[in-house]
Protein backbone atom coordinates (compact mmCIF):
# COMPACT_ATOMS: atom_id res chain seq x y z
CA UNK A 1 0.00 0.00 0.00
CA UNK A 2 1.66 3.28 -1.01
CA UNK A 3 2.01 5.96 1.61
CA UNK A 4 3.61 9.36 1.90
CA UNK A 5 6.34 10.09 4.40
CA UNK A 6 8.04 13.49 4.45
CA UNK A 7 6.87 14.19 0.93
CA UNK A 8 8.29 10.95 -0.52
CA UNK A 9 6.23 8.04 -1.77
CA UNK A 10 7.22 4.78 -0.08
CA UNK A 11 5.56 1.39 0.22
CA UNK A 12 4.40 0.51 3.71
CA UNK A 13 2.44 -2.18 5.43
CA UNK A 14 -1.02 -1.66 6.85
CA UNK A 15 -0.86 -0.51 10.45
CA UNK A 16 -2.85 -1.56 13.51
CA UNK A 17 -4.38 1.32 15.45
CA UNK A 18 -6.63 1.81 18.46
CA UNK A 19 -8.67 5.02 18.69
CA UNK A 20 -10.53 5.75 21.92
CA UNK A 21 -13.55 8.00 21.70
CA UNK A 22 -13.90 6.70 18.16
CA UNK A 23 -17.68 6.88 17.80
CA UNK A 24 -17.88 10.55 16.88
CA UNK A 25 -16.03 13.82 16.45
CA UNK A 26 -12.23 13.84 16.32
CA UNK A 27 -11.95 10.12 17.07
CA UNK A 28 -14.28 9.15 14.25
CA UNK A 29 -12.46 11.47 11.82
CA UNK A 30 -9.09 10.00 12.77
CA UNK A 31 -10.41 6.46 12.44
CA UNK A 32 -11.81 7.21 8.99
CA UNK A 33 -8.54 8.81 7.86
CA UNK A 34 -6.56 5.76 8.99
CA UNK A 35 -8.93 3.36 7.25
CA UNK A 36 -8.64 5.44 4.09
CA UNK A 37 -4.90 4.81 4.26
CA UNK A 38 -5.50 1.06 4.39
CA UNK A 39 -4.98 0.59 8.12
CA UNK A 40 -6.89 -1.63 10.55
CA UNK A 41 -8.57 0.44 13.26
CA UNK A 42 -10.22 -0.53 16.54
CA UNK A 43 -12.79 2.13 17.44
CA UNK A 44 -13.29 2.06 21.21
CA UNK A 45 -16.06 4.06 22.86
CA UNK A 46 -18.63 3.92 25.65
CA UNK A 47 -21.19 4.48 22.89
CA UNK A 48 -20.97 1.03 21.30
CA UNK A 49 -23.86 1.70 18.93
CA UNK A 50 -22.20 4.83 17.62
CA UNK A 51 -18.83 3.08 17.34
CA UNK A 52 -20.38 0.15 15.47
CA UNK A 53 -22.15 2.45 13.03
CA UNK A 54 -18.92 4.37 12.43
CA UNK A 55 -16.86 1.19 11.97
CA UNK A 56 -19.35 -0.25 9.48
CA UNK A 57 -19.36 2.95 7.43
CA UNK A 58 -15.55 3.15 7.38
CA UNK A 59 -15.10 -0.50 6.43
CA UNK A 60 -17.59 -0.14 3.60
CA UNK A 61 -15.49 2.62 2.08
CA UNK A 62 -12.14 0.89 2.71
CA UNK A 63 -9.49 0.13 1.72
CA UNK A 64 -8.69 -0.60 5.38
CA UNK A 65 -11.08 -1.96 7.99
CA UNK A 66 -12.54 -0.84 11.28
CA UNK A 67 -14.04 -2.78 14.17
CA UNK A 68 -15.90 -1.46 17.18
CA UNK A 69 -15.57 -2.29 20.84
CA UNK A 70 -17.15 -0.92 23.99
CA UNK A 71 -14.73 0.80 26.34
CA UNK A 72 -14.83 3.16 29.30
CA UNK A 73 -11.35 4.68 29.52
CA UNK A 74 -11.83 5.26 33.23
CA UNK A 75 -11.41 1.49 33.67
CA UNK A 76 -7.68 0.89 33.47
CA UNK A 77 -8.05 -2.88 33.48
CA UNK A 78 -10.43 -2.71 30.51
CA UNK A 79 -7.97 -0.54 28.57
CA UNK A 80 -5.15 -2.99 29.29
CA UNK A 81 -7.32 -5.87 28.12
CA UNK A 82 -8.22 -4.07 24.90
CA UNK A 83 -4.56 -3.48 24.08
CA UNK A 84 -3.57 -7.04 24.99
CA UNK A 85 -6.44 -8.51 22.95
CA UNK A 86 -5.56 -6.33 19.97
CA UNK A 87 -1.91 -7.35 20.09
CA UNK A 88 -2.85 -11.03 20.40
CA UNK A 89 -5.30 -10.86 17.51
CA UNK A 90 -3.36 -8.57 15.18
CA UNK A 91 0.26 -9.30 16.03
CA UNK A 92 1.18 -5.85 17.34
CA UNK A 93 0.11 -2.26 17.84
CA UNK A 94 1.41 0.59 15.67
CA UNK A 95 -0.69 3.57 16.77
CA UNK A 96 -2.49 4.25 20.04
CA UNK A 97 -4.76 7.30 19.87
CA UNK A 98 -5.88 8.36 23.34
CA UNK A 99 -8.70 10.63 22.25
CA UNK A 100 -11.72 9.98 24.50
CA UNK A 101 -12.67 13.18 26.25
CA UNK A 102 -15.32 15.01 28.20
CA UNK A 103 -16.17 18.70 28.15
CA UNK A 104 -17.07 20.11 31.54
CA UNK A 105 -16.86 23.88 31.82
CA UNK A 106 -18.34 26.60 33.96
CA UNK A 107 -17.11 28.86 36.74
CA UNK A 108 -14.98 27.00 39.27
CA UNK A 109 -17.27 28.05 42.13
CA UNK A 110 -20.14 26.17 40.46
CA UNK A 111 -18.28 22.87 40.13
CA UNK A 112 -18.61 20.09 42.67
CA UNK A 113 -15.95 17.53 43.51
CA UNK A 114 -17.95 15.08 41.37
CA UNK A 115 -17.44 17.33 38.32
CA UNK A 116 -13.71 17.55 38.97
CA UNK A 117 -13.39 13.81 39.53
CA UNK A 118 -15.21 12.98 36.30
CA UNK A 119 -13.27 15.32 34.04
CA UNK A 120 -9.95 14.20 35.55
CA UNK A 121 -10.91 10.53 35.31
CA UNK A 122 -11.86 10.72 31.63
CA UNK A 123 -9.57 13.38 30.19
CA UNK A 124 -6.38 12.73 32.14
CA UNK A 125 -6.52 9.31 33.79
CA UNK A 126 -8.08 7.93 30.60
CA UNK A 127 -4.98 9.02 28.68
CA UNK A 128 -2.72 7.67 31.41
CA UNK A 129 -4.50 4.30 31.17
CA UNK A 130 -3.99 4.25 27.41
CA UNK A 131 -0.30 5.09 27.72
CA UNK A 132 0.20 2.61 30.54
CA UNK A 133 -1.32 -0.18 28.43
CA UNK A 134 0.26 0.63 25.04
CA UNK A 135 3.71 1.96 25.92
CA UNK A 136 5.24 -1.28 27.24
CA UNK A 137 4.05 -3.09 24.11
CA UNK A 138 5.69 -0.47 21.91
CA UNK A 139 8.90 -0.53 23.96
CA UNK A 140 9.12 -4.27 23.43
CA UNK A 141 8.42 -3.84 19.70
CA UNK A 142 10.93 -0.98 19.51
CA UNK A 143 8.38 0.93 17.45
CA UNK A 144 4.98 2.57 17.70
CA UNK A 145 3.33 5.95 17.93
CA UNK A 146 1.19 7.29 20.77
CA UNK A 147 -1.14 10.17 19.88
CA UNK A 148 -2.78 12.02 22.76
CA UNK A 149 -5.61 14.47 22.16
CA UNK A 150 -5.26 17.60 24.29
CA UNK A 151 -6.51 21.06 23.26
CA UNK A 152 -5.49 24.65 22.81
CA UNK A 153 -6.85 24.81 26.36
CA UNK A 154 -3.74 22.82 27.32
CA UNK A 155 -1.46 25.56 26.01
CA UNK A 156 -3.11 28.87 26.92
CA UNK A 157 -5.25 30.20 29.78
CA UNK A 158 -8.94 29.35 29.32
CA UNK A 159 -11.14 31.01 31.96
CA UNK A 160 -14.54 29.38 32.18
CA UNK A 161 -12.97 26.06 31.19
CA UNK A 162 -10.58 25.68 34.12
CA UNK A 163 -11.41 22.05 34.95
CA UNK A 164 -11.13 21.02 31.29
CA UNK A 165 -7.94 23.03 30.83
CA UNK A 166 -6.39 21.46 33.92
CA UNK A 167 -6.63 18.02 32.37
CA UNK A 168 -5.41 19.16 28.96
CA UNK A 169 -2.33 20.85 30.41
CA UNK A 170 -1.67 17.54 32.13
CA UNK A 171 -1.97 15.67 28.82
CA UNK A 172 0.48 18.07 27.17
CA UNK A 173 3.01 17.62 29.99
CA UNK A 174 2.61 13.85 29.94
CA UNK A 175 3.05 13.70 26.17
CA UNK A 176 6.13 15.90 25.84
CA UNK A 177 7.87 14.27 28.79
CA UNK A 178 7.07 10.77 27.53
CA UNK A 179 8.27 11.70 24.05
CA UNK A 180 11.68 12.63 25.44
CA UNK A 181 11.83 9.40 27.44
CA UNK A 182 10.50 7.13 24.69
CA UNK A 183 12.85 8.20 21.90
CA UNK A 184 15.58 5.76 22.95
CA UNK A 185 13.17 2.88 22.35
CA UNK A 186 12.05 4.04 18.93
CA UNK A 187 8.60 4.96 20.27
CA UNK A 188 7.13 8.27 19.13
CA UNK A 189 4.63 10.54 20.88
CA UNK A 190 2.52 13.38 19.46
CA UNK A 191 0.11 15.61 21.34
CA UNK A 192 -2.79 17.27 19.50
CA UNK A 193 -3.82 20.78 20.61
CA UNK A 194 -6.51 22.23 18.35
CA UNK A 195 -8.64 25.27 18.93
CA UNK A 196 -12.38 24.62 19.03
CA UNK A 197 -13.36 21.74 16.74
CA UNK A 198 -16.84 21.28 15.33
CA UNK A 199 -17.87 18.08 17.14
CA UNK A 200 -20.92 16.79 19.08
CA UNK A 201 -18.96 17.35 22.31
CA UNK A 202 -19.89 21.03 22.16
CA UNK A 203 -23.58 20.19 22.40
CA UNK A 204 -23.55 17.53 25.11
CA UNK A 205 -23.11 19.66 28.19
CA UNK A 206 -22.30 18.17 31.59
CA UNK A 207 -23.05 14.44 32.08
CA UNK A 208 -26.65 13.91 33.13
CA UNK A 209 -25.69 11.89 36.22
CA UNK A 210 -23.77 14.84 37.70
CA UNK A 211 -25.24 17.89 39.45
CA UNK A 212 -26.46 20.59 37.09
CA UNK A 213 -24.02 23.46 36.58
CA UNK A 214 -26.10 26.67 36.90
CA UNK A 215 -24.28 28.53 34.11
CA UNK A 216 -25.22 25.76 31.65
CA UNK A 217 -28.67 27.34 31.59
CA UNK A 218 -27.36 30.69 30.38
CA UNK A 219 -24.18 29.98 28.38
CA UNK A 220 -24.28 28.63 24.81
CA UNK A 221 -21.17 26.45 24.85
CA UNK A 222 -20.90 26.11 21.08
CA UNK A 223 -21.18 29.88 20.61
CA UNK A 224 -18.68 30.58 23.41
CA UNK A 225 -16.06 28.13 22.10
CA UNK A 226 -16.51 29.49 18.58
CA UNK A 227 -15.80 33.02 19.78
CA UNK A 228 -12.81 31.88 21.85
CA UNK A 229 -11.45 30.05 18.79
CA UNK A 230 -11.17 33.11 16.60
CA UNK A 231 -14.76 33.09 15.38
CA UNK A 232 -14.73 29.79 13.49
CA UNK A 233 -14.70 26.15 14.53
CA UNK A 234 -12.16 23.80 12.96
CA UNK A 235 -13.32 20.89 10.82
CA UNK A 236 -12.71 17.44 12.37
CA UNK A 237 -11.70 15.84 9.06
CA UNK A 238 -9.20 18.62 8.41
CA UNK A 239 -7.79 18.09 11.89
CA UNK A 240 -7.46 14.35 11.22
CA UNK A 241 -5.40 15.11 8.10
CA UNK A 242 -3.22 17.46 10.17
CA UNK A 243 -2.67 14.78 12.79
CA UNK A 244 -1.71 12.03 10.34
CA UNK A 245 0.68 14.42 8.61
CA UNK A 246 2.25 15.11 11.99
CA UNK A 247 2.52 11.37 12.67
CA UNK A 248 4.23 10.88 9.30
CA UNK A 249 6.72 13.63 10.16
CA UNK A 250 7.09 12.67 13.83
CA UNK A 251 5.96 16.05 15.10
CA UNK A 252 5.91 16.58 18.85
CA UNK A 253 2.90 18.89 18.99
CA UNK A 254 0.07 19.86 16.66
CA UNK A 255 -1.41 23.34 17.31
CA UNK A 256 -4.00 24.15 14.65
CA UNK A 257 -5.35 26.19 13.03
CA UNK A 258 -2.72 28.92 12.75
CA UNK A 259 -4.65 30.95 15.33
CA UNK A 260 -3.94 28.29 18.00
CA UNK A 261 -0.22 28.32 17.29
CA UNK A 262 -0.17 32.11 17.52
CA UNK A 263 -1.94 32.08 20.88
CA UNK A 264 0.53 29.48 22.17
CA UNK A 265 3.51 31.60 21.10
CA UNK A 266 2.02 34.67 22.76
CA UNK A 267 1.52 32.71 25.98
CA UNK A 268 5.15 31.61 25.99
CA UNK A 269 6.31 35.16 25.25
CA UNK A 270 4.19 36.81 27.95
CA UNK A 271 2.21 34.55 30.30
CA UNK A 272 0.90 37.52 32.30
CA UNK A 273 -0.13 39.43 29.19
CA UNK A 274 -1.85 36.40 27.69
CA UNK A 275 -3.71 35.77 30.94
CA UNK A 276 -5.11 39.31 30.84
CA UNK A 277 -6.03 38.94 27.17
CA UNK A 278 -7.72 35.60 27.81
CA UNK A 279 -9.80 37.13 30.58
CA UNK A 280 -11.05 39.84 28.24
CA UNK A 281 -11.74 37.37 25.42
CA UNK A 282 -13.61 34.99 27.72
CA UNK A 283 -15.77 37.79 29.12
CA UNK A 284 -16.75 38.82 25.59
CA UNK A 285 -17.39 35.22 24.52
CA UNK A 286 -19.81 34.64 27.40
CA UNK A 287 -22.00 37.63 26.54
Amino acid sequence: MPGRVDGMTNPRRARIAIVTGGASGIGRALGAALVTRGDTVVLADVDIEGATSAADAMSARGPGTAVATELDVRDGSAVEKLVADTVDARGGLDIMVNNAGLGIGGPVEELTSAHWDRVVDVNLRGVVHGVHAAYPVMVEQRRGHIVNTASMAGLVPCPGLTSYATTKWGVVGLSLSLRAEAARYGVRVTVVCPAGVDTPLLDKGSPSDLPRIPSDDTVDTRRMITKMSGGKLYDADTLAADVLRAVDRNRALVAVPRYAGLMWRLTRLSPAGMTRLSSIMAARAMR
